[in-house]
């Protein structure tokens, strides 16, 4: 059989092979600050060194301690960082949105008010408002492929992803217990969790994204890399709309705004 003759500039025609950034993985102290964590990593990523009560201290949180992806946003933007949300969310957008100038889409979020009988959700509603009246940028229902999540890296930003942790690790249900104030498996009783994690990475064309996960709970290597097929990635961020996630948040210095 004759040798497969791979063409030298095969990475210049299909883009990078593959691409990791050196993003420190970070452990959150209890079940409820995935999020808050993966903001640290993402500043550390960038040479910002901010302890975590500091990080904790500057970003809203929910009745049940977590946080939501735009609340992320504003404490990057108030740090002085650009920041680009892509949101599947469909309580709140409608995809007819997606092509609106900024002040529009305000205004449609705002009408979308009397509608969202969710506490919940109508909290988010506001903090999107918040979000573009501080500059931030968002991206409505652009197709969640592989080229996308490599787009991001390739601009040398980690992607900090909203997503079902349930679905992605095929971990049971979980229970929220008051008292203790931490989750408990359940399967029967208990609800999807949602989760925040930071792709720093991809393999083989995209095909393959490493991930870095702040929980105790998953198992990842030494060096806490963790490296997931790419449909079942979108997937779990996709499924995130059931926990409220379904999102992209993508934060870089204001003097790489050129990019």
């Amino acid at each position: 059989m004759a040798d497969i003759l791979i063409p030298e500039d095969r990475t210049a025609e299909f883009g990078r092979i593959a691409h990791e950034l050196r993003v420190q993985r970070f452990l959150q102290p209890d079940d409820s600050t995935c999020g808050p964590t993966c903001l640290r990593k993402v500043y550390d990523f960038y040479g910002l060194e901010v302890d975590a009560e500091a990080v904790l201290g500057e970003i809203d949180r929910n009745e049940d301690g977590g946080t939501l992806a735009v609340f992320l946003g504003i404490a990057g933007l108030r740090r002085g960082f650009s920041a680009r949300i892509y949101s599947y969310d469909l309580q709140i957008f409608d995809p007819t949105w997606a092509a609106l100038p900024r002040e529009e889409l305000m205004e449609k979020i705002h009408s979308r008010f009397p509608y969202l009988r969710d506490s919940k959700r109508l909290r988010a509603a506001r903090a999107y408002l918040d979000f573009l009246e501080m500059g931030g940028e968002i991206v409505i229902f652009e197709e969640l492929t592989p080229a996308l999540l490599k787009e991001i890296i390739d601009r040398e930003h980690p992607v900090l992803a909203g997503l079902s942790a349930t679905y992605l690790y095929r971990f049971r249900r979980e229970r929220w217990i008051p008292e203790t104030d931490a989750l408990v498996d359940d399967d029967e009783a208990g609800d999807p969790t949602g989760h925040f994690i930071v792709v720093v990475g991809y393999e083989h064309w995209g095909r393959r994204f490493s991930l870095r996960d702040p929980s105790h709970h998953v198992p990842v290597s030494e060096d806490g890399r963790l490296v997931v097929d790419a449909q079942r990635l979108i997937n779990a961020i996709l499924l995130g709309d059931a926990t409220y996630d379904a999102v992209l948040l993508e934060l870089w210095p204001q003097k790489d705004d050129q990019r």
